[in-house]
């Protein structure tokens, strides 16, 4: 799992640094760091399609040659991946076709092509049998689903999830769950359901840094804190002006 653990939590961190790059609020001195840190990143990870999307809005300066670079590594890389496949199906039992087919999933989630990501992702789910390994696949969908702020997805994600683990389901994958739908419930502003969900065993640095773990777990429950003794202050108020009428 570290892997897995790994590429969500470089996932997440990704999207934190996109969303300041473009919040009017950060000082150009941070934006500068921040942008050469976002096309490493890119480059990296020859996410081409963000390269371009983020040079058409200005937010990254456009190199053809960068890009040509990033296209063909990917070209070359899908062929080994198709040929994998092509020869695990051929010479190699169930378990290597789907793992075949795994790899060619993480490789769309890596380079960031969300449709081609979640396509393959269903390929490999009907190649998969077991309760676990099926998690596992609705943990990188939500995984895409949050760097792209796709809430449908999320959401949907989620009750797949919940419904996988009502046969059942280890402490460790539930309590990682409780994390991306607390995650979800403070991006939809649902502050009480995300800090009962925050306050688990689980270990969440595995998703955040703990510098962003402090406020993402405080905030929500000073929220969800301020909104219940609102709540029972205006009931006391409201009972004491009834008593005097």
């Amino acid at each position: 799992m570290e892997a897995q653990d790994g590429t969500q939590q470089q996932h997440i961190a990704l999207a934190h640094k996109l969303f300041l790059l473009t919040h009017p609020d950060v000082d150009d001195i941070e934006k500068v760091r921040l942008r050469d840190e976002v096309l490493d990143a890119v480059k990296t990870r020859d996410m081409a399609s963000l390269y371009e999307s983020l040079a058409v809005a200005s937010v990254l300066e456009m190199d053809t040659a960068v890009l040509d670079r990033m296209r063909k590594r990917i070209e070359d890389e899908l062929k080994t991946l198709d040929d994998k496949i092509a020869d695990a199906e051929e010479n190699l039992g169930e378990s290597e076709v789907r793992e075949a087919h795994l790899a060619k999933s993480l490789f769309f989630i890596r380079i960031g092509d969300k449709e081609k990501a979640l396509e393959q992702l269903k390929t490999t789910e009907e190649k998969t049998v077991a309760a676990g390994q099926k998690m596992d696949l609705v943990f990188y969908t939500l995984q895409l689903g949050f760097f792209y702020m796709d809430f449908d997805l999320i959401s949907k994600s989620i009750d797949k999830a919940k419904n996988l683990f009502e046969g059942g389901g280890d402490w460790e994958r539930k309590n990682r769950l409780k994390v991306y739908e607390g995650l979800y419930c403070m991006s939809t502003r649902n502050f009480k359901k995300a800090a009962s969900l925050f306050w688990t065993q689980y270990r969440p640095s595995q998703l955040m840094r703990y510098s962003l773990m402090i406020p993402s777990f405080s905030i929500p429950s000073l929220q969800a804190l301020y909104r219940w003794t609102e709540s029972h202050l205006n009931k006391r108020l409201w009972m004491h002006l009834k008593s005097l009428q």
